[in-house]
């Protein structure tokens, strides 16, 4: 018997030839076209794709299975990220988007993401009635009929200019594109090849992308844009010769960032570097959503600003409904993925790129120095995660075990601090009395458990990693 498709914190996501086939998909198109028709039968749904393997077939897999369903579609003309599907929602007027996409996860996996008429991750009521209706599909085992490529309800569809113009609207382009920064942007061999390059065109900005061709392998590195995967992106960057580096993932809605001086920002300093920038810069009011991974600097800043900060658990399909009702600023997650108000509550790593260029010309000062003045503001943070991979076949069985292992040890103290709270809703976070944290918790797309630690130091922060992995019972890739 075929498994259900399941979506996990942001869409659902399988090995290519294995569980994610050209059947599994057609299933899921055909449940989503149900879906889509019983929204709104005369409605329009966006077909983005990355540049994973045979990716802009799988699209026009859901295009031909949606318009056999008699429902029209607009498909991209060229692998884009995924963001710009979600404001091609917005700006068509849309009822949806499907994206073909595996995001940063390593090159054997491929997925789908869904986004409603919002633009934003499809909030977990959305999430259950998707799974209804393509699991009915899936146990019924059926054909799924589909219309030729050549059908009038597929339109070909260029995202590009539309989105362009509502980063200008954003930001202004063209005070960052005559400032004579010097940008780097590591596109990963992902689909936001072009994007910057064109944003910041015809001015005394120069903009040098690293490995923007095709390679469905990505080089042989996870398209995720954090240290461990950005080894030939510093040597590239070893000369100097630039003020910033912007470094987007396999599908671009996540931004890596690394300063003048080749050191690599972290996701959590983004984050509050972010905040301060909205705030002071734009002078921007109104309150933070960040998931329980992301840093506590935001914390200390909404309290120096008066701005509540809200903590959800981890996905933007949680970020992005608290965002939408509370109208916040900034929303964000440890992965890399930030929101700001007056787009699309989604990730956007081109977006979030183009805010740090336009960060430095404001400050008139390099980004390490903008840095340093942070940490006069909030006092030193340092993060580190662990990532801990188990047995795919296992999986379920062996988190479990984990998590009930770690729930079970609960401590008084850890690492000479009390554990002044416990949040348990989403793997397990205890909260120091120093203003620490550690947390542990499921991947949602990958067999990995993560640990993620914040304290004042590197060496603290190893602390804490090492005395949440002994609780539970597990030890470090």
């Amino acid at each position: 018997m075929t498994a259900e498709i399941r979506f996990g914190t942001d869409g659902w996501r399988g090995i290519t030839g294995d569980d994610f086939t050209y059947q599994s998909l057609r299933w899921a198109a055909s449940g989503i076209a149900e879906y889509l028709s019983a929204q709104d039968p005369q409605g329009t749904c966006v077909i983005g794709y990355d540049c994973r393997f045979a990716s802009e077939i799988f699209a026009e897999e859901v295009a031909r299975v949606l318009a056999a369903a008699g429902y029209r579609s607009l498909i991209f003309d060229r692998p884009s990220p995924t963001q710009v599907a979600s404001w091609t929602v917005i700006e068509q007027k849309a009822q949806g988007a499907v994206v073909i996409t595996a995001s940063h996860n390593p090159y054997i996996f491929n997925g789908l993401k869904y986004k409603p008429e919002t633009g934003s991750s499809a909030p977990t009521e959305v999430v259950a009635e998707l799974e209804r209706h393509i699991n009915s599909k899936v146990t019924g085992g059926a054909e799924v009929p589909r219309a030729p490529l050549d059908s009038e309800l597929i339109r070909r569809h260029d995202p590009a200019p539309a989105y362009l113009a509502q980063l200008a609207r954003m930001i202004d382009l063209k005070a960052i594109a005559g400032a004579g920064l010097r940008i780097v942007h590591e596109t990963m061999h992902g689909s936001g090849y072009g994007y910057i390059t064109r944003a910041l065109g015809g001015g005394a900005t120069t903009v040098r992308e690293l490995h923007a061709d095709r390679n469905p392998f990505f080089g042989g590195v996870n398209p995720e844009p954090i240290p461990v995967n950005l080894g030939p992106t510093f040597d590239a960057l070893r000369t100097g010769e630039h003020d910033l580096c912007i470094c987007t993932d396999g599908d671009a809605d996540r931004v890596g960032i690394i300063d003048e001086a080749g050191h690599f920002i972290d996701q959590l300093q983004v984050f509050a570097l972010l905040m301060r920038y909205l705030v002071e810069e734009r002078g921007w009011r109104g309150p933070v959503v960040r998931s329980l991974n992301m840093t506590h600097m935001a914390d200390r800043l909404g309290e120096r600003y008066g701005l509540p900060v809200i903590e959800v658990p981890v996905g933007f399909k949680n970020i992005a409904p608290r965002m939408m009702e509370s109208d916040a600023i900034l929303g964000g997650e440890e992965s890399g993925g930030y929101a700001v108000r007056g787009h699309i509550p989604e990730r956007d790593g081109i977006l979030v790129g183009l805010l740090f260029a336009d960060m430095l010309l404001r400050a008139q000062r390099p980004l390490s120095e903008i840095l340093s003045s942070l940490y006069e503001l909030v006092g030193e943070h340092h993060y580190l995660r662990h990532d801990l991979a188990l047995e795919r076949d296992t999986y379920p069985e062996r988190r479990t075990q984990i998590l009930s292992t770690l729930s079970r040890a609960r401590p008084d103290r850890l690492c000479g601090q009390d554990v002044v709270r416990v949040r348990d809703d989403d793997g397990i976070k205890f909260y120091l009395s120093d203003g620490s944290w550690v947390l542990l918790r499921a991947s949602g797309t990958e067999p990995l458990i993560r640990v993620y630690a914040e304290a004042a130091d590197q060496a603290a922060a190893q602390a804490r990693l090492e005395a949440m992995e002994e609780l539970a019972g597990v030890g470090a890739r």
